[in-house]
């Protein structure tokens, strides 16, 4: 299988063969290994990643020191695209969690790609609104839940349904306790301490390989109710 194209890319899916032979060459590809740093957080440079195969990971690093999971990369998405727009340093970090392969694309190619192709131009800003509206959720919840709602709130997001109209949902593969604590800006003691209190209530249950929320509905219930 040919991992060095951007045929795997949806972001060029309207593309034909030749344009997408002409970008294949205007890049650079390389492989991440895991735990390797790709991008680090105020990193000069203005290139557009693609991740071909693998999982990546993007990190805000606050003067604090303790980092803050924002999101994961997975095969097709891509990332580095405000630095391509602006200009200015990018502003998370980027860690591979997975050997990974990538390819770097410079940033006057991937504006052209933008004018030239209207359904690029709207795939691009469908992801910029769709980070905005995660940001500003994300936002929302730390000024308004407290860190066990905000953990019901990282499980919901993580979750996929169990099966189609079935009230159970399923984390998989299941995040470590620092892993979730890093998503929601707490310590693995809290996490272990409410998702705890989760399986007492019936409403989490352990599998090997998985988490299961049992009852997605009433745990959303339960995040609402931090505003009554």
């Amino acid at each position: 299988m040919n991992l060095q194209t951007l045929a795997r890319i949806p972001l060029y899916k309207s593309l034909g063969a030749e344009a997408i032979r002409r970008l294949d060459t205007q890049c650079t590809w390389r492989r991440a290994g895991a735990t390797e740093f790709v991008l680090e957080y105020q990193d000069g440079g203005t290139d557009l990643y693609f991740v071909a195969q693998g999982h990546l990971r993007v990190l805000i690093q606050p003067v604090s020191g303790k980092e803050i999971i924002l999101r994961d990369l997975r095969d097709g998405e891509y990332f580095g695209e405000l630095a391509a727009i602006d200009g200015l340093p990018r502003s998370a970090a980027i860690v591979a969690i997975t050997n990974s392969v990538i390819a770097k694309m410079p940033a006057a190619v991937f504006r052209q790609t933008v004018h030239d192709y209207p359904d690029v131009c709207d795939q691009l800003l469908i992801l910029l609104a769709s980070q905005i509206r995660m940001l500003a959720n994300r936002v929302n919840e730390y000024s308004t839940l407290d860190v066990r709602r905000r953990i019901y709130a990282e499980l919901l997001r993580l979750s996929r349904p169990a099966q189609k109209g079935d009230a159970q949902s399923i984390i998989s593969p299941p995040p470590t306790h620092a892993e979730l604590a890093a998503r929601v800006s707490s310590h693995r003691e809290a996490i272990t301490r409410e998702l705890k209190n989760l399986e007492n209530a019936g409403l989490l249950e352990r599998r090997r390989g998985a988490i299961v929320i049992r009852d997605r509905a009433r745990l959303s219930e339960l995040i609402r109710d931090a505003d009554e």
